[in-house]
């Protein structure tokens, strides 16, 4: 499932955005975004989403970025037509100095039955560079989603050497061996909804680790989940390998999912 509205609004920097001044996003690579999903004005975990901008450019950029402006950009951009939407935010440095891109789409709801959330994943021999930015240049993980489907998958699960799981294309993925939910911990980057779910699952009584998952380690999990920006899916195949949906299991992180608080933004 992927978020196919068509961009109802872009913005560079509080202008509307034409030809001239999209050149340089269109052209040019080198840079970085993070997407989320506004409900009436909020969003979960801002302050994550404003962190991975600031922290980003610091290391692409050479400067901080200040997390008012981005925060006044979106309410902008969003004035009072948007009440639900999908916001990413862009940054560049066409002159040396961060610029920022922002675009609206509609709003991604997932189905609330966990079955018709569910997944099945392709393992595909991937590593994406730079793992830990949310970077531009996406083109291996959009064409192996794309191979993916096209085998009848909905999602591509990257991997490294001797079949070291690391993430998903679009996602995170976690594993349930009956105790603990375990996080591969080959390089990936940590998404903002995993960064969200995983401090509050212990006190669902799911204690959670990072440890080295591979391709034939997945018999011995029960049960597996992804997690991006949209929320939270169960996986019910990966490869050949089927997994029964673990309905407990998705209440109780589907659960903690739910008790994030909604930031104003």
């Amino acid at each position: 499932m992927t978020s196919t509205g068509l961009v109802q609004r872009i913005e560079i920097d509080g202008q509307p955005a034409t030809a001239a001044s999209l050149l340089w996003p269109a052209l040019v690579q080198t840079g970085h975004f993070t997407a989320m999903q506004v409900r009436g004005g909020r969003v979960r975990g801002l302050d994550r989403h404003l962190a991975r901008l600031d922290a980003a450019t610091r290391e692409l950029f050479g400067q901080g970025l200040d997390g008012e402006r981005v925060r006044a950009l979106i309410r902008q951009i969003l004035r009072d037509d948007f009440p639900a939407a999908t916001v990413r935010v862009y940054v560049h440095a066409p002159d040396g100095e961060p610029s920022l891109m922002l675009t609206v789409r509609p709003p991604t709801e997932l189905p609330a039955a966990p079955a018709e959330r569910a997944q099945s994943l392709k393992s595909v021999p991937y590593q994406r560079p730079f793992p830990h930015i949310k970077h531009l240049g996406g083109f291996a993980q959009a064409h192996h989603i794309e191979l993916v489907r096209r085998a009848g998958y909905d999602e591509a699960l990257l991997t490294g050497p001797d079949g070291a799981i690391s993430e998903g294309a679009i996602t995170n993925i976690a594993f349930f061996d009956g105790t603990d939910v375990v996080w591969p911990d080959a390089p990936h980057l940590s998404g903002i909804t995993m960064q969200l779910v995983e401090p509050r699952l212990p006190a669902a009584g799911l204690p959670t680790r990072h440890a080295p998952v591979t391709l034939a380690d997945l018999p011995s999990y029960s049960a597996a989940f992804v997690t991006n920006a949209w929320g939270v899916r169960p996986v019910r195949r990966i490869d050949d390998l089927a997994y029964g949906i673990d309905e407990k299991l998705m209440e109780r992180v589907c659960a903690a999912y739910d008790e994030v608080p909604w930031d104003t933004i």
